[in-house]
This record gives structure tokens, C-alpha cells and sequence, in this order.
């Protein structure tokens, strides 16, 4: 049986899409299922499939605004039964790089998920594909 992937995307400009879809065609190749939420709803997102969480930052340091609401329904949510990834996007001129996907990892571990790596943090100042960068570390990690 093949593994479920839920990629939740936080996207303001839609570099965190791309990455997205970079991942997904992973996860095809490796015989995976994997469902893009580009407006991700908790009740829509199946609890065993992982959790690949993929956002950008966005403002002075906000998630974008198609993934607050998600992130406002996982505060108080048991999430004990997740595994997940995080996928960052960000920009090291500011000094909140990174923080959309630091604000989800701090959310899902409240909750009890497991996260099964250390979240990415792609610098697009270095990485102006960033798709390229999370292919790269993604595709040895990923679970067939």
C-alpha cells in the first residue's frame, strides 16, 4: 500500500506552490499518493495521511493568509495520530526569515505531532528555485 501525503501550502506569491508541486511529483515517483491543499481546512486533510506543511512568511513575520485559518483550527487540536515535514520559504535580509514555517512547527508540536526531520528552511536569497532545494532534501527522506 502506498503512503498518503497531504502537502498544506501557505502562499502568498506562489513560490510555496511550486514547491508543492515539486514535492508531489516525489512523492508520485516513489509511488505515493499526494493531495495539494492550496486552501487547507483541517476537516479536509486526512489524519493518517503525512503531513508535508510547505509556507512561505509573509508581512512581519505572518503565515500567508490562506493558511491562517488552518492554522488557527490546530491551536487546542490533539494532533498526537501526525507525522509531518516542514517546508519553509524565506528571505535572511529579514530578520523574521522563516518564521510562517517556525509558527507551524511550534503549532504541531503543541499538539503532539511527530515531526519526522527537522523542518527546512529555504533561503531564497541562495536558493532562487527554491523547488530545486526542497526536491534535493526531500527525496532522501521520503518514506515509499
Amino acid at each position: 500500500m502506498s503512503t498518503r501525503y497531504s502537502i498544506i501550502v501557505g502562499s502568498m506569491l506562489g513560490a510555496a506552490e511550486y514547491v508543492a508541486d515539486a514535492l508531489a511529483e516525489v512523492i508520485r515517483e516513489h509511488n505515493g499518493q499526494a493531495e495539494i491543499h492550496l486552501e487547507p481546512a483541517l476537516d479536509d486533510i486526512p489524519k493518517d495521511s503525512v503531513w508535508v506543511v510547505c509556507t512561505s512568511t509573509h508581512g512581519a513575520g505572518d503565515l500567508p493568509d490562506n493558511i491562517q485559518p488552518f492554522a488557527t483550527s490546530l491551536e487546542n487540536t490533539d494532533l498526537s495520530d501526525i507525522s509531518a515535514y516542514i517546508v519553509g520559504l524565506g528571505d535572511s535580509s529579514y530578520d523574521t526569515f522563516c518564521f510562517g514555517a517556525e509558527t507551524m512547527e511550534g503549532l504541531l508540536r503543541k499538539g503532539g505531532a511527530t515531526l519526522l526531520e527537522k523542518p527546512l528552511h529555504i533561503d531564497v536569497l541562495h536558493h532562487p528555485i527554491p523547488e530545486d532545494e526542497a526536491v534535493n532534501w526531500f527525496r532522501s527522506r521520503i518514506r515509499s
